[in-house]
């Protein structure tokens, strides 16, 4: 028997990139993303291996209510780019205010040479989006209402 849930809005992700550093810069300096977390606590807090544990190597950034966390790829598997196509995720969508701050963010990916697309309207959804991608590729938009 299903239990309904009313669930909120995603309070986290954590994606896995191929340059903990190089994401980093991208998601702060573009998407406005500030450092939460960037180094375990002190090695004598009762909670550092906690911290040790939950950051892998990696950071955690925030946005309003948005947390995300970037650990890096096994060693392994640094030359792996994002794939839309396996399973796992296809693409995260941003909520912005206005089709004016899609027009902007669109500007800047522009100057800073960020991939994306065109903006689109989906009038079926009431919503335009600007798709982009992250450093290593991971499909990311920015959606405004229309």
């Amino acid at each position: 028997m299903a239990v309904p849930l009313s669930l909120g809005p995603v309070h986290h992700i954590r994606l896995t990139v191929t340059d903990v550093e190089r994401s980093r810069a991208f998601y702060t300096e573009l998407l406005g993303f500030q450092i939460a977390m960037d180094a375990p606590l002190p090695a004598g807090d009762p909670h550092h291996d906690l911290t040790v544990d939950l950051l892998q190597d990696g950071i955690v950034m925030v946005n309003g209510d948005m947390l995300i966390g970037l650990r890096p790829v096994d060693t392994e598997r640094t030359g792996d780019r994002f794939d839309p196509f396996r399973c796992g995720l296809d693409h995260l969508s941003f909520s912005v205010g206005s089709k004016a701050d899609l027009e902007a963010a669109a500007q800047a990916f522009e100057e800073r040479g960020v991939e994306h697309s065109s903006i689109s309207d989906l009038p079926p959804f009431g919503i335009a989006v600007l798709p982009f991608k992250d450093p290593d590729g991971v499909a990311l938009e920015l959606t405004a209402p229309l």
